[in-house]
């Protein structure tokens, strides 16, 4: 397991502290100095190392939210009450008033319950709640006022650049969260990419019938077309393909394989390639249970609701239930499946001496890093092969041109760094 931290530099030796009791997983460190730092650098990250979690504050999130896949398990600081406290007896510690005082970022909510509780003036204490349309210059606007018009003694602020701001008027204090809250807050997050990772290797089926039509339609031929379509889709090369019954497909995989290929329930466009390609309209169910009997019945209840809908759809049920449906026919997934370059993936497999489903294979992984730079490790991990396999593959496609060397990465402390390859296949089906 992987987590990244987006954290500035001043904070790394609290993270640190925090994170030495998470056990089997690895940190990628996302370290900066500045807050227009953080776009770039977690564009960095996510382009050579592909991470499970990240953990980071409302500001970096508020910088790089639009960069984060929609998939990704993603944990918000957020400093507590506790932490708050320790900033206001740590100020008494240093002979000031405890109030009155200047706070930012904090929830009101939280600034009034620890007022209270420490059985402060809360006419005293003046807050500015954390919004992401605030700037560093409006937040040292707000304290400045503040110091005038109370006379606080010192200011307590989340914000790195604030505290840089007004180190030289007044003294700063900081609020960030201590090592039992990021402890807590990582191991939840650890936990939160375990239940993914877990809920991912869950078994499911998919059924995918052959719509009723007139006499005219010969279903033996329309389900032999079907369960070839299915053969030929890259996102289905892992799966257990087949009959169920005259006009029906049965489908086993894990649920992560039919997530990535519905595009997280989204769209299933081998529902419109099987009425563009075949002229069979076809209504696909999916279910997730405890074991491949439940899996099946479950998928048979969804096709026959998909059934009723009047275009080609799929619903998924799950055993806890979950009803989601109807799927679209059509959507971005479609490209994965490269079917309108066969005969150029074909030569193109010739040349480079792999079968074209490998190559298939290897077109819809492409695809699925979206411009990101992947590992031989990883890349034999989607494939379903041994490591030393992936870098014999990796090798076999540098000598075809098929890869290009984009960097490496430490996965740990110790070891040799493992090299990052950017995959050039979907170029290479397209070129005349």
């Amino acid at each position: 397991m992987v987590i990244g931290l987006v954290i500035h530099a001043s904070h790394r030796a609290v993270f640190e502290d925090a994170a030495r009791t998470l056990a089997g997983v690895s940190l990628e460190w996302v370290v900066y100095e500045h807050e227009d730092e953080v776009r770039v650098r977690v564009d960095r990250l996510l382009a050579r190392q592909r991470v499970d979690g990240l953990l980071l504050g409302p500001v970096p999130y508020a910088k790089c939210r639009h960069l984060l896949p929609a998939d990704l398990p993603v944990a918000i600081l957020r400093s507590a009450g506790l932490d708050l406290s320790l900033a206001l007896f740590k100020a008494v510690a240093r002979g000031w008033r405890p109030t009155p005082v200047s706070i930012d970022t904090f929830d009101a909510q939280t600034v009034d319950e620890v007022t209270r509780a420490l059985d402060l003036d809360p006419a005293r204490v003046t807050c500015l709640p954390y919004d992401p349309e605030q700037s560093v210059a409006g937040i040292v606007a707000f304290h400045r006022e503040a110091l005038a018009r109370t006379g606080a003694d010192y200011v307590i602020s989340l914000r790195t650049a604030v505290a840089a701001e007004l180190g030289g008027e007044t003294h700063v204090l900081g609020g960030l969260p201590g090592p039992a809250t990021l402890r807590a807050q990582l191991h939840e997050l650890a936990l939160r990419v375990q239940s993914k990772q877990a809920s991912a290797l869950r078994f499911a089926a998919g059924v995918f019938l052959v719509a009723k039509a007139g006499p005219q339609l010969d279903l033996d031929r329309a389900r032999v077309g079907l369960m070839n379509l299915l053969l030929n889709t890259p996102e289905f090369a892992d799966a257990w393909i087949e009959n169920r019954g005259r006009r029906g497909v049965v489908v086993f995989a894990h649920q992560a394989l039919f997530e990535k290929a519905t595009s997280s329930w989204v769209s299933l466009p081998a529902l419109s390639q099987a009425l563009e390609a075949l002229g069979i309209r076809v209504a696909a169910g999916f279910g997730v249970g405890a074991s491949a009997r439940s899996c099946v019945h479950l998928a048979e209840r969804a096709a026959n609701r998909a059934e009723q809908e009047e275009s080609p759809s799929a619903f998924l049920i799950e055993d806890g239930g979950v009803i989601i449906g109807p799927m679209s026919p059509a959507g971005a997934a479609l490209t994965f499946t490269y079917r309108e370059h066969g005969a150029e993936l074909e030569r193109l497999a010739g040349e480079v001496g792999l079968s074209a489903a490998t190559l298939s294979r290897l077109a819809a992984i492409e695809r699925g890093q979206m411009g990101r730079a992947i590992s031989p490790s990883d890349l034999a991990q989607q494939l379903g092969i041994t490591d030393p396999s992936g870098r014999r593959l990796i090798r076999k496609l540098g000598d075809s041109g098929l890869v290009e060397v984009e960097g490496s990465t430490q996965v740990h402390r110790k070891g040799r760094p493992a090299r990052l390859y950017r995959l050039r296949i979907g170029a290479a089906i397209e070129r005349p």
